[in-house]
């Protein structure tokens, strides 16, 4: 009974946050039991009782200043030095530059917004199809999720009760393995459509590329050095490249203009208070969950379908593709940690890492598919090609970001190698 409202506020576009509280006070009021009614705040509140979380809104500021500051510029010249000479050379660009990008955001729906406006109208002046174009960086965002820091990461390592740092850590090998196999997709794309080779920038570019970007590429340094040397905390982290973002913003670059700042405050503020309430609200509907023996059950049903973890995971890519298309990836991470996380564990020995890494990059594709895919929405708006036009460029990245989930399932050190 429990699930009726639910999908009966979900269905009448009921902002999520507001679906998951509402129909947890429906469960408390349906069981009979008002003493469950003195526990709903404590749950509100201890939801989001977690120093980890902090991060969430550090790593929004810093993407914000980076792109108020023209660190993302010139971190996109930088990596015309890398890949610019090849075939379809500002196709390479602009995933190099989503890389850099995916090292400090961690927010996909930030990425896809910040670099459509960079990119996509280089490409189409260059002769790019504008839904290729729009499509190269739509599949960038896909990168955010597994390529340290990462917003799902965090929430992630909040749920499951493991090491943040450990969890980005995890990130790094899959992360490299969907890059290479993005970079085959442009290779063939760009010999079938014959694109135009790029040119090599020359040695005067160069050693200027070079030395602009190296203060926008110190960000992501201090992010992954400061974690895997143990000398930051993620939240540190975050805070620490928020403020070198602004330094270099304003006095290195000096294109930050500080009267600016309200505004960049504000929007992050809206933004990661969005996401905050979501997770409170969700640490209620888990309790619910958790309460009415759910995993309990999900677990017995799924036990008697296979006893293979592999076969598990390609279950749970599966069933969570299809949420994914209908549910925000923060939402749906909180709503089936809890659920298939502890199934995972003891019914099947996987480790906690390999299923958040396969789990989160899952979550993100519903990104950029339909009938929701706020990606694809963004991208959109952004570039002004019809949403379903960038859907179908972007079909042979999304593959290949399927071929990752399953070696990802298939090879658990690919994850935990390097923890």
């Amino acid at each position: 009974m429990t699930f009726i409202p639910f999908f009966i506020l979900l269905f009448c576009a009921v902002p999520i946050a507001l679906v998951l509280a509402l129909t947890s006070l429906w469960y408390i009021w349906t069981s009979g039991n008002a003493v469950l009614f003195d526990s709903y705040p404590q749950q509100l509140f201890s939801a989001i009782d977690s120093y980890g979380l902090m991060a969430i809104p550090l790593f929004m500021l810093a993407g914000e200043l980076m792109n108020e500051g023209g660190l993302t510029s010139r971190l996109i010249n930088m990596s015309r030095i890398l890949v610019g000479g090849f075939r379809g050379g500002l196709a390479y660009i602009n995933l190099v530059a989503n890389m850099m990008m995916a090292a400090i955001m961690g927010s996909a729906a930030s990425q896809i917004a910040i670099m459509s406006r960079a990119m996509v109208p280089a490409m189409e002046k260059e002769g790019y199809d504008s839904a290729y174009a729009a499509a190269i960086t739509a599949a960038g965002g896909l990168l955010s999720p597994i390529i340290p820091p990462s917003m799902l990461f965090v929430l992630y390592g909040v749920l499951a009760q493991v090491p943040i740092a450990e969890m980005f850590i995890a990130g790094i090998l899959p992360g490299i393995i969907m890059s290479f196999l993005f970079f085959l997709v442009i290779a063939v794309i760009g010999l079938v459509q014959q694109y135009p080779k790029g040119e090599w920038p020359s040695r005067k570019q160069s050693v200027e590329f070079f030395l602009m970007g190296l203060p926008a590429g110190l960000i992501p340094v201090v992010i992954i050095g400061g974690i895997l040397t143990g000398l930051a905390t993620p939240t540190e982290s975050a805070a620490l490249a928020s403020l070198g973002a602004l330094l270099i913003g304003k006095y290195v670059y000096k294109d930050l203009e500080l009267n600016h700042l309200p505004e960049i405050l504000k929007r992050t503020a809206l933004n990661s208070g969005m996401v905050v309430m979501l997770i409170s609200a969700a640490g209620v509907f888990g309790w619910v969950v958790v309460y009415e023996q759910l995993p309990q059950a999900a677990a017995g049903w799924i036990a008697q379908q296979t006893s293979d973890p592999f076969t598990f995971l390609l279950m749970v890519i599966g069933v969570l593709i299809l949420i994914g298309m209908v549910l925000d990836g923060i939402a749906a991470l909180i709503l089936v940690v809890p659920i298939l996380l502890p199934i995972a564990q003891q019914q099947f020995g996987i480790s906690p890492y390999q299923f958040g890494v396969v789990v989160c990059l899952t979550l993100v594709m519903g990104l950029l598919t339909p009938p929701v895919g706020a990606g694809l929405f963004i991208g959109s708006s952004m570039t002004g090609v019809p949403p379903m036009k960038i859907f179908r460029s972007l079909m042979p990245f999304l593959f290949a970001t399927l071929v990752t989930l399953v070696l990802l399932a298939a090879i658990p050190e690919l994850v935990t190698a390097l923890i």
